[in-house]
């Protein structure tokens, strides 16, 4: 099935409205047969939407990179997402309130100091990164519960929430080497390292870039792209504090109110 402009219009607002009023609604693919090239057009257009609130593109998610997101969530491929201003939290800060089922997993961010051409590969990816540094994505569906298919996560954005940009990581070579161990509330609850995610980081991008083209887009000087998930995600509740140790040394940590902020 090909949905019409219109059709994507109405679910890219659907989906707006159920995480704006935080109540959720059924996976798209339960009511149409859903194309991954239709779940991406829903994507964009929900994207336009909050442009049109004044958000600003300032970068690219990549979701399912790793084995142990893929094993947690079902998915076998991986896909994107689009990373706004709106969406950046102060390192151990405290997440969003208008969040309703958060999910966070530790991730290695690379920062462009210039845009990529199509058909850039892993070298010229290194290259054109100002900084690498470490950081927390919290992730939250708008599905009940994560229960979803691939095209349903792309047309949500690949559930990106929010992202803490941590410090910048001490060695930027052999970033598929960097050692990561996630804690939640204190307790260990994962490790891995870089090669978790796609082999190495900047793999995922390498991939992304030729993404992009297809859509005629790109990554620009000055995006951020979080590279995916090492290990499995940890649920946010109130009053928890989830902290990521790369290398044994640089933290970035996120935290929850106990009580929901006004």
């Amino acid at each position: 099935m090909s949905l019409s402009a219109a059709e994507i219009a109405d679910w890219a607002a659907t989906l707006a409205t159920a995480r704006r009023d935080r109540t959720g609604c059924a996976p798209i693919s339960s009511s149409i047969e859903l194309s991954l090239d239709d779940a991406y057009a829903i994507q964009r257009a929900g994207t336009a939407l909050r442009l049109q609130r004044g958000e600003k593109v300032v970068g690219w998610k990549l979701g399912y990179t790793s084995l142990a997101m893929r094993a947690q969530m079902g998915i076998d491929q991986p896909n994107f997402g689009p990373l706004t201003d709106a969406m950046l939290v102060a390192d151990d800060g405290p997440a969003g309130p208008a969040l309703m089922q958060p999910r966070v997993e530790p991730e290695i961010g690379l920062r462009f100091e210039r845009s990529l051409p199509e058909g850039a590969d892993l070298r010229e990816v290194l290259d054109a990164v100002s900084e690498t540094f470490a950081c927390l994505e919290i992730v939250d569906s708008v599905y009940p519960d994560y229960r979803f298919r691939l095209e349903d996560n792309t047309a949500d954005g690949s559930s990106a929430a929010q992202v803490v940009v941590g410090p910048a990581l001490k060695r930027r070579d052999r970033l598929d080497e960097v050692g990561v161990v996630l804690f939640h509330n204190g307790a260990e609850s994962g490790s891995a390292t870089g090669r978790a995610a796609s082999g190495h980081p900047a793999a995922g991008v390498v991939w992304l870039v030729e993404q992009l083209a297809l859509q005629g887009r790109r990554i620009e000087a000055g995006h951020i792209v979080i590279t995916g998930g090492l290990t499995r995600a940890v649920p946010l509740a109130m009053g928890d504090r989830v902290e990521a140790v790369f290398d044994g040394e640089t933290r970035v940590a996120v935290r929850r109110p106990p009580t929901p902020t006004p």
